[in-house]
């Protein structure tokens, strides 16, 4: 299985944070699974970094090189994952989501046939299955 990270899922791996749900960290470490992370996560990691560095002691640097060093494969952002955008919906009865950086990521794994592993609740209202949430 292919398996994109979700930035938070992402962060929690890299530093065995025990936040990170166990049936998270069985899918990432399975030798089965091919473990990708978005290049918007490092963008997202930066962006809430110079909002909050006390709350993102990482970079985007610092992030890419861990996940180089942990084998995880980039994926990139195509415009057919930007064009997906406007086929994304939220039904009227799910709470607002408003968040673009999990937004592409799950244009990204609903183009390229990747499972989004997500600790957010509020992705699932997309309903989409290419979304898992732990």
């Amino acid at each position: 299985m292919k398996l994109l990270l979700d930035t938070h899922i992402l962060l929690w791996a890299l530093a065995d944070d025990p936040r990170l749900p166990v049936k998270a960290r069985k899918m990432i470490v399975n030798p089965d699974n091919e473990i990708y992370y978005s290049i918007v996560s490092p963008w997202e990691v930066e962006i809430k970094r110079g909002a909050h560095p006390k709350e993102m002691p990482i970079g985007a640097q610092e992030l890419v090189r861990f996940c180089i060093e942990s084998g995880f494969q980039r994926l990139p952002v195509r415009e057919e994952h930007i064009f997906l955008l406007r086929t994304l919906h939220r039904p009227e009865t799910a709470p607002p989501h408003h968040d673009p950086f999990d937004r592409i990521m799950v244009c990204q794994c609903m183009a390229d046939n990747l499972v989004f592993l997500t600790h957010d609740s509020l992705i699932a209202g997309y309903d989409e299955p290419c979304v898992f949430a732990v």
